[in-house]
């Protein structure tokens, strides 16, 4: 039963909850044990209701905004015998995942017989296994991207099988330990509250910013002029036997409704830049709760602190054929879907949006997560190690300013791993680190430049890049410019060459490579 609130109450209630996810995370990132969730915050926490609809995430990693609901559902359905204490994992992107280096760890919260709500993280782990290390390697299957989780009960046993299928066992032992630990955190908080305002209220509390969720998003959505809007964008290749991959969106708005219809899209590659229908979810809801969140002429007055939720989703609905690239079938290759796809399907949505909002909607930002990965065995312990970032770039201007330069962008809201941290861990080098200038598409409103990172490793190892916008650069609004597109390079002994955009290579002691990341577009005409 539906708990009625005024905006004070709703706005207290919604700030708990997200305090409440806020605060796992913290915990998560403090007992983490890789620089990758400890420092690059690459996890995502979530509170969800007693009927396992997403209540409040913390404003971590948007691509699991769609994905973390279906992942729990999943849990739900195949493990319905649910006790205190107990908690279940999966990772299987065919069941609500993303890829599978993205654990996701699911507990029920009960207050004695009583069910009062599920917690959720989503950390990513540097490596899962796979034919190479950091498990996002240019694959053709699933089964070469690591090891595969259905959702299944958590067990010490389930424990050690993930961490022998890993290189790096007590890395991973320690991040599932640091996602337990939040797990604890956010159990004692809402039972905490619970106590203080009684388990039926609070229940009919979550249905209230459920049903304000969906009330906020039919308001923007009802201020976007009717029609249909038309856009489509192309991924450079697939890594293996595809090129110019596109994708194509039809969005249809109707009165308080949404319709993103991707039908048309190519059918999915050989290589693993296949979204699964969760990522495709994820990225067309972020780009509409954009809408809610930025201030703009939509809002009747400044939206403080709206509920990010479940409810909000409700007014889009999503078409995405399945055995297309943006709804991946099994056992099609998925680990760069989450990270590069996922990026591309933003800049379809918010391209198709332009059109009918332009004088708010930005150019495209860099449009990739440069992913690297790198491992190897450290000379100094005979310890494998395996390493994952996600390089910044440009972001897209703006109707009003320019783009900021050197940020992650849209589905991606990591930090970078400092220098210090990255330099302490492995035995590697940062050899340069800095803004890549004049590589923001040129405008009335210039995009925002990306980044120029270079890495010297200081014993043999195997690198991987994934990385997209390296023949397809970002686009600019209104006749601004597009952004540059990205490069990257390897230096061996004295000696630079192109490396393509997505490789797996194996590399000597002394070997520099070189990730220059696209820039943004631009916006109006310049001058």
């Amino acid at each position: 039963m539906s708990q009625k609130l005024d905006a004070i109450e709703r706005t207290f209630f919604n700030k708990l909850f997200v305090s409440m996810a806020e605060e796992m995370g913290v915990t998560l990132a403090r007992t983490a044990y890789s620089p990758n969730i400890k420092e690059r915050k690459d996890f995502s926490c979530a509170i969800f209701t007693p009927g396992g609809r997403l209540l409040a995430q913390a404003a971590h990693i948007p691509v699991h905004l769609g994905a973390m609901p279906l992942s729990v559902q999943s849990v739900l359905q195949r493990c319905p015998e649910m006790n205190s204490g107990d908690c279940y994992i999966v990772n299987d992107p065919f069941a609500g995942g993303t890829h599978l280096p993205d654990i996701t760890l699911v507990s029920p919260v009960f207050d004695g017989h009583h069910l009062s709500g599920y917690l959720a993280t989503r950390a990513h782990h540097a490596d899962v296994g796979g034919i190479s290390p950091g498990s996002l390697p240019i694959s053709t299957s699933i089964y070469q991207e690591g090891f595969r989780v259905a959702p299944a009960k958590l067990t010490e046993e389930v424990i050690e099988l993930l961490c022998t299928n890993s290189r790096t066992p007590e890395e991973r032992r320690g991040d599932l330990r640091a996602q337990l630990a939040a797990h604890a955190v956010g159990e004692k908080r809402l039972l905490e509250c619970v106590e203080k305002y009684e388990r039926i209220r609070l229940t009919g509390i979550m249905d209230e910013l459920l049903k304000y969720g969906r009330e906020l998003m039919e308001h923007v959505v009802n201020q976007i002029p009717n029609g249909t809007y038309r856009f489509e964008d192309i991924l450079d290749d697939d890594g293996v036997d595809a090129s110019h991959i596109r994708i194509g969106l039809r969005l249809t708005i109707r009165g308080k409704r949404v319709t993103a219809d991707f039908t048309g899209s190519d059918p999915m590659v050989t290589g693993s830049l296949n979204a699964v229908e969760a990522i495709t979810r994820s990225a067309v809801y972020y780009c509409f709760l954009c809408l809610v969140v930025t201030p703009s002429r939509l809002h009747a007055s400044p939206l403080h602190n709206p509920p990010l939720n479940e409810g909000c989703f409700e007014v889009i609905k999503v078409v995405a054929p399945a055995g297309s690239v943006v709804n991946a079938v099994e056992p099609a290759a998925v680990a760069g879907g989450n990270v590069e796809t996922s990026q591309r399907i933003v800049d379809v949505v918010l391209g198709a949006l332009s059109q009918a909002l332009p004088d708010i909607i930005p150019a495209a930002s860099q449009g990739t997560m440069n992913n690297v990965t790198l491992g190897g065995t450290d000379p100094h312990t005979g310890v494998p190690f395996a390493y994952y970032e996600t390089i910044a770039g440009g972001m897209g201007a703006r109707p009003d300013a320019p783009g900021l330069s050197g940020v992650q962008v849209h589905m991606t809201n990591t930090l970078n791993t400092p220098v210090e941290a990255f330099e302490f861990a492995y035995p590697m080098r940062v050899t340069e680190y800095g803004i890549r200038r004049s590589s923001g598409g040129a405008g009335q409103q210039c995009g925002g430049d990306g980044i120029v990172r270079s890495i010297m490793v200081l014993t043999p190892a195997e690198l991987t890049l994934l990385t997209e916008r390296r023949t397809q650069q970002p686009y600019g609004l209104q006749g601004g410019s597009s952004g540059v597109s990205g490069y990257n390079a390897l230096c061996r002994n004295g000696r630079r060459k192109k490396l393509p955009g997505k490789i797996c290579i194996g590399l000597k002691a002394g070997d520099v490579v070189t990730i220059r990341t696209p820039g943004g577009g631009g916006y109006g005409k310049a001058g």
